[in-house]
């Protein structure tokens, strides 16, 4: 049995059939250093270090210690003067590089200008830097450049987008997500091409805050890799131009991610930077939590990025370097379970702990042995000829059975420490997906067969955005995976509407890759009325704060169960005009208005609704999000075609309308629009018969790889040959 990714990889070589320009999987394992790093350490350091998280003798306990300078409200001229004192006689490079690699980190980034715009580098183009404005007078990230590379690690450095110094940038906000003016931006671009100059190969570039122009982001990228190619840039340049997706600080997805993603990790989730007064705790059980962090990280297909923060005269925190070093000790016995692995593709993650996969071989990670001593990896199939701890090499017992494979822990084995289990294949395994179209679904489906699209589809996500808060899971292709007693030819017919026609579509199938132009196809009629169809009045609700794709509040509030629309002490406004109406509303940052209807449908069918929009957009129908989307290009106006499935009864529409930039917000909900569709002929569709084959399609040449695939009314009929 094959390995998905390997037997894709081998299709894609083997069987591309774009005529126009060659197509390759740009999802398939990624690989190279900055994939291979697993774990790095974060250097959160600057002159902020030297205040400690303390202003005129008082702690402040608001936000970030390296934001003091807008937390406390201190005036840049006052802020400056620490300058004049910080002398940071106790730095030592080497010691940090030595301590990265003794954690067993693989790379270092360190902040060369935070958001208070002074750089910790020599900079012609600003004084107000460590060597210029200061007593020490050295340029420190060169010194740690040269350290980390003597000691064999990769560097790579942070750069705020923001500046709280530079006359012509923004003033600071309550938000750190400012537009950046042009000289601004032309003086980031300056310090971006020193960075890059003088001291030698930068592994990664981690950009942050800021809501650049997407010409700004696109000027910053193309600057970067024309200097240094292998730079990896991190997602937070916004506007989708990043090479791997940056989660939010402390984030852990409780999804799968199939673009590079990195989380950043502080030691503490109330600061980044050093503040004498932090309460620590014990060493201990900091370092379980990193590394069950760490580990949770790696498991998923990311690299885990910890911080320290240094004092302010340049020494390790004592608590730091020992909750690094008690990881760098499992890594030294346990890292073979980290480096060089990837996700093990298991649609769940069980209670008992974490899994990664290297070649023939799954690691377990018990961070949490349950009471039985007994470890289960549901839908696995195939039979390991080995099993043993990867500390002490104890073999292990394990039993294949229908739903999987079980390993037992002898019980002076089932400790409170975390331990990795190993499982060595002699043969291919195989890992069942969480959602199989099986046989009886062919022929009972649908009349003439089956019909794919995204109610049964499973989605592969990134992170999509402008910026750090217009930024949602984005889905960047949808596949479905059949059982392998499916095999033979089908017959394959695809339907879209005007939502997705001039747009191109990567359809791969066990026999390659196609490009198809959605430009041409049979039309029909999705209705051709709605005499079937009862309209309740369309609500309006808001304002409320929430992310674009957060569904929280929807759910509590529109619900069959309880009187509806629930108002939860909120009043709900009754559209006068009904849809279609354009509804501008006062908006801010953040800002989120809600249109709520009910549709009674006689029989289950479709629905075309038409959303105009100013930014963001998510459709939620019967508790089941539809459609979610930003406004990437900072349009005045968007307009988004949603194919609604309406079930038998009566229909919860919900729809939320996003705001991230403008001061109101217009949108309007309207069912009055041809209700076209278009059918498309394709090839027929031939299933070998081997156990994960997969159908999947994605946007051919979008912007990113981390673009939202912004056709929500795709649908594939397969139906048996004739």
């Amino acid at each position: 049995m094959k390995n998905f990714l390997l037997f894709l990889a081998t299709i894609i070589l083997t069987a591309c059939q774009a005529q126009e320009s060659e197509i390759t999987d740009r999802f398939s394992e990624y690989s190279g250093e900055w994939h291979d790093n697993k774990y790095s350490m974060f250097i959160h350091w600057g002159l902020y270090s030297e205040l400690a998280g303390v202003w005129d003798g008082e702690p402040v306990q608001r936000g970030y210690s390296e934001q003091i300078q807008a937390h406390a409200g201190i005036y840049s001229d006052h802020y400056a003067q620490t300058a004049e004192r910080f002398n940071p006689e106790n730095w030592d490079p080497d010691a940090i590089a030595e301590l990265a690699k003794n954690a067993g980190m693989k790379s270092i980034v360190i902040t060369t200008k935070h958001h208070d715009g002074f750089s910790m580098f020599h900079t012609e183009f600003s004084d107000y830097n460590i060597v210029d404005a200061t007593p020490y007078g050295r340029d420190v990230i060169k010194e740690l450049a040269d350290a980390a590379r003597q000691h064999g690690l990769n560097f790579g450095i942070y750069y705020s987008l923001i500046d709280w110094h530079y006359p012509p940038a923004y003033p600071i906000s309550s938000h750190n997500a400012d537009p950046i003016p042009d000289e601004h931006h032309q003086f980031n671009m300056n310090q971006v091409r020193e960075l890059l100059t003088n001291y030698g190969p930068i592994s990664e570039l981690w950009f942050d805050m800021g809501s650049l122009e997407p010409e700004q982001s696109k000027e910053i990228r193309e600057l970067v890799h024309s200097l240094q190619p292998d730079c990896m840039i991190g997602g937070r340049i916004g506007n989708d131009m990043g090479d791997f997706t940056v989660l939010g600080d402390n984030e852990y997805p409780d999804f799968t991610l199939d673009t590079p993603w990195q989380t950043p990790a502080s030691m503490f989730d109330e600061t980044w930077s050093y503040r004498s007064w932090q309460e620590r705790g014990e060493p201990e059980d900091k370092i379980r939590e990193k590394l069950e962090a760490l580990i949770q990280v790696v498991s998923g297909g990311g690299n885990y990025l910890l911080n320290i923060g240094p004092r302010g005269d340049g020494s390790v925190v004592e608590f730091e370097k020992e909750v690094l070093l008690g990881i760098g000790e499992w890594l030294d016995v346990n890292g073979e379970a980290i480096y060089g692995t990837q996700s093990a593709g298991f649609h769940d993650v069980p209670d008992w702990g974490y899994i990664t996969q290297k070649e023939n071989r799954l690691y377990l990670h018990l961070t949490n042995i349950p009471v039985d001593g007994v470890i289960t990896l549901d839908g696995l199939e195939g039979t390991p000829d080995d099993a043993y701890f990867l500390d002490n090499g104890q073999s292990l017992t394990f039993s294949a059975h229908e739903a999987g494979v079980d390993v037992d822990l002898p019980e002076s084995e089932r400790g409170d420490e975390i331990r990795v289990a190993v499982l060595g294949f002699d043969d291919d395994f195989y890992i069942r997906p969480e959602d199989t179209i099986t046989e009886e679904m062919m022929s009972t489906e649908a009349v003439s067969g089956i019909l794919l699209d995204r109610q049964n589809s499973h989605k592969h996500h990134s992170f999509s955005g402008v910026d750090y808060y217009g930024s949602f899971r984005s889905t960047v292709r949808e596949s479905w995976t059949f059982d392998e007693q499916i095999s033979g030819l089908f017959a394959a017919n695809l339907f879209y509407t005007d939502m997705e026609r001039a747009q191109s579509l990567e359809l791969i199938t066990p026999g390659g890759i196609e490009l198809i132009r959605l430009d041409r196809g049979e039309e029909f009629l999705i209705r051709e009325d709605f005499d079937d169809l009862t309209f309740g009045p369309l609500y309006v609700n808001g304002p409320r704060i929430s992310r674009i794709d957060g569904r929280g509040w929807m759910q509590d509030n529109i619900n069959l169960n309880r009187p509806w629309p629930s108002d939860n002490g909120q009043e709900w406004e009754v559209v006068e005009g009904g849809p279609g109406s354009v509804l501008t509303k006062p908006a801010g940052r953040n800002i989120n208005w809600f249109l709520v209807q009910q549709v009674e449908s006689e029989t289950e069918s479709d629905l075309l609704v038409r959303l105009d929009r100013t930014d963001g957009v998510q459709v939620v129908l019967n508790g089941e999000e539809i459609y979610v989307h930003n406004n990437p290009h900072k349009k005045e106006m968007k307009t988004d075609l949603v194919l609604l499935p309406l079930r038998q009864g009566i229909n919860e529409l919900a729809v939320k309308f996003y705001n991230r930039f403008g001061r109101e917000i217009s949108f309007s909900l309207d069912y009055d629009l041809p209700q076209t569709g278009y059918r498309k002929n394709l090839d027929n569709i031939e299933l070998p018969g081997t156990p994960g084959q997969k159908i999947i399609w994605q946007e051919h040449d979008p912007v990113s790889i981390h673009s939202n695939l912004a056709m929500p009314n795709l649908r594939l009929e397969l139906s048996e040959s004739q």
